[in-house]
């Protein structure tokens, strides 16, 4: 499919307005010709503002997948787990958060049944006496709308996975981490003289590897030097790895001559659902490189990108700044600087790993060259 944008026309751009309208986010006479208008335009930037979307009023594959799914409420369809095709919509989504809020393990409510929200949901229909065949039909909706809400106190998707974080011990030999240096091949991504940020990425993510590489965790790239992988398979890779981490690396630009400075994300509806252990780390490694490079803190964002979304491990990405910057890009060309935030990085995957009496204060802490065994 095309991009949609204004001045768009088309069956695509009916579909599109006949979603927005059912989202009660666009007003108008569904039988007139669909034209992508300013309303429409508006309408889209709100829709990808609260769906944790990149806000630029067109529609992609990504939005427009997006537009799909929130079409689906809960008992509109039944649901069952499919490995080739797996359901996806905000129907999922709300029942990954029903079986969350009673304490049953399904995974991330990221709005895709997966194998995780399968268990969960077969051990919620075993538990309540439901025949357990992991599919959601009427039965099992009425009993999950029955029982309500039963874990209170906090998040209980945060407990499981810090208890996991902590008990995996505080070594990194033998993780798997992912580092996904974004662009490459024909996509240069932003030009800064003779230097492309798709350059700059690569070196910065051979550098951390060579660092983590040396404390013991097994390190894969996504892509080579002139590689161009599409986000599904850059996703998929680090799936197949069954990584412990992903990284996803880029620099940024800007239209505007005041934007500069680090920000992370990571995968979040805004709304609640989100990777708690990637919002705990994409918290650190922005810390850790604004700590260690004096750049502006831009923040840590929760969005429900793709390479966040599809990534079955906690997974961050990083802006470490603006190309379009003067200050910002003299400091990232400087290969003193993009060594620094190698290290920044690496601190933060340590980090992440000791448990809290043993955590350093932000921008102290130093990974030695070389790492025992644990059990030396």
């Amino acid at each position: 499919m095309d991009v949609l944008r204004p001045g768009s026309t088309g069956p695509f751009v009916a579909e599109v307005q006949a979603v927005l309208r059912s989202l009660e986010l666009l007003d108008g006479d569904p039988t007139r010709a669909a034209e992508y208008d300013q309303a429409t335009e508006l309408a889209v930037r709100h829709f990808q503002q609260v769906r944790g979307l990149s806000v630029d009023g067109r529609v992609g594959d990504e939005t427009y997948r997006a537009l799909n799914e929130a079409r689906w409420s809960l008992g509109d369809r039944l649901l069952r787990y499919d490995p080739e095709h797996p359901a996806r919509g905000d129907d999922v989504r709300r029942l990954q958060e029903l079986l969350l809020e009673l304490g049953y393990d399904a995974g991330r409510a990221d709005g895709i049944l997966g194998a995780e929200t399968e268990s969960g949901l077969r051990t919620f229909q075993r538990d309540y006496g439901l025949t357990a065949d992991g599919t959601c039909g009427p039965a099992t909706l009425r009993a999950l709308k029955q029982l309500g809400r039963r874990v209170t106190g906090g998040r209980p998707q945060l407990l499981r996975q810090s208890a996991s974080m902590v008990e995996s011990g505080s070594h990194l030999i033998g993780r798997v981490i992912v580092i996904d240096p974004g662009h490459g091949g024909e996509d240069t991504g932003y030009t800064a003289g003779e230097t492309t940020e798709a350059d700059l990425v690569f070196d910065l993510a051979s550098r951390i590897e060579g660092r983590l590489a040396a404390a013991g965790a097994t390190v894969y790239l996504t892509r080579g030097r002139t590689g161009d992988p599409v986000v599904g398979d850059r996703t998929a890779f680090a799936n197949e790895t069954r990584a412990d981490l992903f990284l996803s690396l880029h620099m940024e630009a800007h239209g505007s001559a005041h934007a500069r400075g680090v920000a992370s994300y990571y995968y979040g509806t805004g709304s609640g659902a989100s990777s708690t252990v990637g919002e705990e780390f994409a918290n650190l490694v922005r810390r850790e490189v604004i700590a260690r490079t004096g750049m502006l803190d831009c923040g840590s964002h929760p969005k429900t990108w793709d390479i966040l979304r599809m990534t079955r491990m906690p997974a961050v990405r990083i802006d470490c700044g603006y190309l379009s910057h003067p200050v910002d890009r003299l400091l990232l060309l400087d290969a003193r600087t993009r060594s620094t935030v190698a290290q920044a990085v690496v601190a933060a995957v340590q980090r992440l790993f000791l448990p809290a009496d043993a955590d350093p204060a932000t921008g102290t802490f130093l990974l030695p060259p070389r790492l025992s065994s644990p059990t030396a």
